[in-house]
């Protein structure tokens, strides 16, 4: 089955809601309105009322089942909740006033909305840089339980084949601590997008084979995702092809599960991650979807500035589908 065949039959009547905060934007509320069409989630687009339904009409779009809210037209009770709670959550990091500022710009509603579960997730991008979307929701929404850091993955999809990349988004230099929280993490997104997680974690030395810095990192990210989840078949350090090929793997990592049957690949830093999934986007023809924002306590994904309605439909029903338990 196509991943978002998947998906979709996932998702489908579970009524999850996805906040768009770019609402006024055509590639947003295009995807929003097929959305709701089909069933597949319920989408809130924030911006001017009147604004929105002026450029659908343009576009000949139907908002019929698409719920639009005007920040600057929200119910007073509502809005002073919203202050009291974001100010409580900063910790006296910010006051009144300039939590009513900072409500002002779309994303840090948006994520109130998530945070408040007025909304199950969010989804934006499309015309803010990824800052702007990531930055409340690590302020606000802020990682689970035990994860320090929040990471960036790609499903990585070619016909029947279907993979984990990471981090390919956000650390530029993880230590190992932070790497076996990505391994981690990724084996979890990979659940979600019904893959069994194989974890690799990459290196340019396969058990020793080389020595350095860089592959001691790698060694001590191993054990400590090891440690942190036992029942998950992790190993490494691993180069790409012992990960990947299973003959590689048999000869240069005889007694790993993981080696040759990878799945899920954690790149050592951003670099590297970065480079191998537009390699396998480019030279493998493999559609690269991401990326993910993993950690998290409540789902938000970044959207490419240059992403298509297309792109936007995809993002909100994976983000759709991390909202479900």
């Amino acid at each position: 089955m196509d991943l978002f065949d998947g998906l979709k039959a996932k998702i489908k009547g579970q009524n999850k809601t996805v906040v768009f905060p770019e609402g006024e934007e055509s590639r947003i509320f295009m995807a929003a309105a097929r959305l709701a069409q089909e069933g597949l989630v319920e989408p809130i687009l924030l911006g001017e009322k009147a604004e929105i339904e002026k450029r659908a009409e343009k576009e000949d779009v139907s908002l019929k089942d698409v719920k639009i809210i005007d920040p600057n037209t929200y119910p007073e009770a509502d809005k002073q909740a919203m202050v009291d709670a974001l100010v409580d959550r900063r910790k006296g990091k910010n006051t009144v006033e300039e939590v009513q500022k900072m409500l002002e710009d779309v994303n840090y509603f948006g994520t109130m909305l998530v945070y408040l579960k007025k909304a199950d997730a969010m989804v934006s991008g499309a015309v803010h840089p990824t800052g702007d979307t990531v930055r409340p929701a690590l302020q606000i929404i802020k990682t689970k339980p035990g994860v320090k850091r929040i990471s960036g993955a790609f499903v990585m999809q070619r016909n029947n084949e279907r993979y984990i990349f990471a981090d390919t988004a956000i650390n530029i230099d993880p230590d190992a601590a932070t790497l076996a929280e990505i391994a981690v993490e990724s084996a979890e997104t990979a659940k979600i997008f019904d893959i069994e997680p194989k974890v690799a974690m990459l290196s340019f030395s396969t058990k020793g084979s080389a020595k350095g810095e860089m592959v001691t990192k790698v060694q001590e990210a191993t054990k400590l995702a090891q440690e942190k989840a036992p029942e998950v078949e992790i190993d490494g350090e691993l180069q790409f092809d012992a990960a990947f090929v299973p003959d590689v793997g048999a000869s240069k990592a005889p007694d790993s599960k993981v080696a040759g049957h990878a799945t899920v690949f954690v790149f050592p830093e951003l670099q590297s991650g970065n480079i191998g999934y537009k390699i396998a986007q480019r030279l493998g023809h493999f559609e690269a979807i991401g990326p993910i924002l993993q950690g998290l306590n409540a789902p938000v994904s970044d959207l490419s500035r240059g992403a298509s309605e297309e792109d936007v439909y995809k993002v909100a029903i994976m983000t759709a589908a991390q909202a479900i338990k």
